[in-house]
């Protein structure tokens, strides 16, 4: 019986000693998960971090830069708007449909100089970036070229889509004055697209930045003091345009981008035809969403008191735009660090760079759809002294918020299709969703439901809604491992070796 107890006890004290070492060994994998858990969560906030520093890098500059830009045509219009209301009227005209139209596809046409900068750039090929903007340069002076006579013949343009004689007279004389603008365009979005795919864009901020400085006093010298009026005005956006211009060109041919500008080259004349096929599938991506807003301002000027119409839907419309421009920083980023990514080979990388782009985008969108709501009442005065016209601008504010809000999603992602080079597959997608959708929603809410100008806002977000849900599939089903390997063919079809671009020079 002893020896009994004796074996009994030994067994008890080995099962605590078991039953201890249980314990000490789940409390040591519960500290080890905790542990992991801990580490996770440090190594997720370290990687959002650096991610938030590389996009903020490319979308900071970008954001000031077009902010700056499109601002100076705001201004315009506003000392625009205080000369008459038919002047006001026919410089909205120009603005919103021939010159969105125009900045519409060079804009397109540039995104594909930003798709295969960034992709060179990621990949090392950093010669090719400068005969990419010249190869550019020249596609687009020759389409920008053919696209004159719709400024030249401006006036009986409108006067044939059923546009008041007054504003189709104004519009006409106005548009003459935008041709030299247009041109300033080429170089300063191409130059942009350019200098942002080597992070270098910091230069294009501080020229926005003084170009808007100078700007204001120059068109209130030019309008009120010397009474020049709408040539004055007009005057003062031509020299602010041709300002940025020249500032990128004494950067560029400065030898501040040694590694990627070589000088004026014949190999940008090789391989033109693909530049031109990705380029126009670029500038049609583009040119659909902007000329969605332009052709809705059109069917405005079809309503009840066309005048008021035209002035408060523009003027909606410019806040929005405006606002856009934050939205298409984001969109520079976003093509940026994907077309980079995709250059380098990693697939995990370029997915998630584009959830903290988004994320970020769409927290700022959430900021200025709450400041729209507050001060829409207010923001008509700031373009116009007729309280009819500030009036309608105040009715369509809740509007105009909310597709303020949607600026800040579907831009990003147009930027990541950029990115990728998949701009055909989202020029489909504007296509069924802002034409086959959104305008004949707005045409019926506006004409036959007789919801005027309110009605054609709110087609305009149904098609805006649509798409942004369409991309949102098209990103979320993409293989992106697949993109990769298309952005090696697609760089290695176009690469140029140092020496062969060398001795092509001119």
């Amino acid at each position: 019986m002893v020896i009994a107890a004796l074996g009994a006890s030994e067994e008890e004290e080995q099962k605590l000693r078991n039953r201890s070492m249980d314990n000490l060994s789940s409390e040591s994998e519960r500290l080890l998960a905790s542990h992991e858990v801990e580490k996770t969560g440090n190594d997720l906030k370290g990687r959002v971090y650096d991610e938030s520093k590389k996009i903020w890098v490319v979308a900071l500059p970008s954001i000031l830069a077009r902010v700056s830009s499109f601002g100076s045509l705001v201004v315009t219009q506003s000392f625009v708007g205080h000369i008459s209301e038919a002047d006001f009227a026919g410089y909205a005209l120009i603005q919103i449909l021939a010159v969105r139209f125009i900045n519409g596809i060079l804009i397109g046409m540039s995104s594909a100089t930003e798709t295969l900068c960034g992709q060179a750039y990621g990949a090392g090929h950093y010669h090719m970036m400068g005969i990419y903007l010249q190869r550019s340069w020249v596609v687009e002076l020759i389409i920008l070229t053919l696209l004159q006579p719709f400024f030249i013949f401006a006036t009986p343009i409108f006067k044939l889509l059923g546009q008041e004689d007054s504003i189709a007279t104004s519009a006409g004389y106005i548009s003459l004055w935008f041709i030299p603008v247009n041109y300033s365009f080429i170089f300063s979005w191409t130059i942009q697209m350019y200098l942002q795919a080597q992070q270098k864009n910091m230069i294009i901020a501080w020229l926005s930045i003084a170009q808007f400085i100078i700007h204001i006093p120059l068109s209130w010298l030019l309008v009120y003091k010397l009474e020049f009026g709408v040539p004055g005005a007009m005057v003062g956006i031509l020299i602010s345009s041709w300002f940025i211009v020249i500032g990128e060109f004494v950067y560029i041919l400065g030898g501040w981008c040694p590694n990627t500008w070589k000088g004026f080259t014949m190999a940008a004349f090789k391989d033109i035809f693909p530049v031109v096929k990705l380029s126009i599938s670029s500038g049609l991506m583009l040119c659909l969403e902007i000329w969605y807003n332009a052709i809705l301002v059109l069917l405005a000027g079809y309503m009840q008191n066309a005048e008021v119409a035209i002035s408060a839907f523009s003027i909606c419309l410019n806040v929005n735009a405006w606002e856009f421009m934050i939205s298409l920083g984001f969109l520079g980023a976003a093509c940026v660090r994907v077309a980079n990514e995709l250059g380098r080979g990693d697939a995990k990388a370029t997915k998630f760079s584009i959830k903290v782009t988004l994320t970020t985008s769409v927290l700022i969108g959430l900021f200025f759809w709450a400041l729209c709501l507050a001060f829409g009442n207010q923001i008509g005065y700031l373009f116009t002294n007729e309280k009819e016209v500030a009036d309608a601008v105040a009715d369509l504010s809740v509007l105009n918020a909310f597709s303020i809000l949607l600026n800040s999603i579907y831009p990003v992602l147009s930027g990541v299709a950029v990115g990728a080079g998949l701009q055909s597959a989202v020029a489909v997608i504007n296509l069924v969703c802002f034409y086959v959708i959104g305008i004949p929603i707005g045409a019926l809410l506006g004409y036959v439901a007789n919801l005027q100008v309110k009605g054609i806002w709110v087609g305009m977000i149904c098609g805006v809604v649509t798409e942004t849900l369409a991309l949102c599939y098209m990103i979320w089903r993409t293989e992106w491992d697949s993109e990769v390997t298309k952005a090696q063919k697609r760089l290695q079809r176009f690469y140029l070796t140092s020496e062969h671009s060398n001795q092509l020079l001119s």
